[in-house]
């Protein structure tokens, strides 16, 4: 038995949840997302909280269960309240700049790197060395965080690359440290 498929999920005011022909629907002051549920799992609605089951006891009905119920809540949290993910740059020269709805990034190529941000996420700038991301869809998110982060991923000489806030890099020494 999945111990957090079974957990219900909390439905806040202002947060309207449906589910028709195998997609569920998370409507919230901070956008809409949707997401196809799989054949093996069903939500049912109760006031103000969410249940997930599954329909079957196979393996891939069991670990799906989970998977479903956190996505879900993931959806819930992402129209509510929101996610981010904070990117530090570090290096001589390295610099980041937002233009419109492109990232501008000079990584130490003899151009700048242009990404394009697709719709629902937003990016901040502070101090042309620290990028904020910000959306609704935490598995997007979290891939274009990634996306961003292998442009030029932390060398573990000096550490210099894109990593994110709050990561160890761990470093080595060189030739001359014995």
């Amino acid at each position: 038995m999945s111990r957090i498929g079974m957990k219900p999920i909390e439905v806040p005011h202002g947060v309207e949840v449906k589910s028709s022909q195998g997609i569920v629907t998370v409507k919230g002051p901070k956008g809409e997302l949707k997401k196809a549920l799989h054949e093996k799992i069903s939500i049912a609605q109760e006031q103000s909280h969410i249940k997930v089951s599954r329909n079957g006891n196979d393996g891939p009905a069991k670990a799906l269960h989970g998977l479903m119920r956190n996505e879900i809540a993931n959806m819930v949290t992402g129209v509510t309240r929101g996610f981010e993910k904070v990117l530090e740059i570090s290096g001589v020269g390295y610099r980041a700049a937002v233009q419109g709805r492109n990232l501008s990034l000079s990584l130490g190529f003899s151009h700048p790197v242009l990404v394009e941000l697709p719709k629902g996420i937003d990016a901040t700038v502070e101090k042309q060395t620290v990028v904020t991301l910000k959306g609704a869809d935490k598995a997007l998110l979290g891939q274009v965080a990634a996306n961003i982060r292998s442009l030029k991923e932390p060398e573990p000489y000096k550490g210099k690359g894109i990593k994110y806030a709050g990561e160890k890099i761990i470093r080595k020494e060189g030739k001359t440290g014995k």
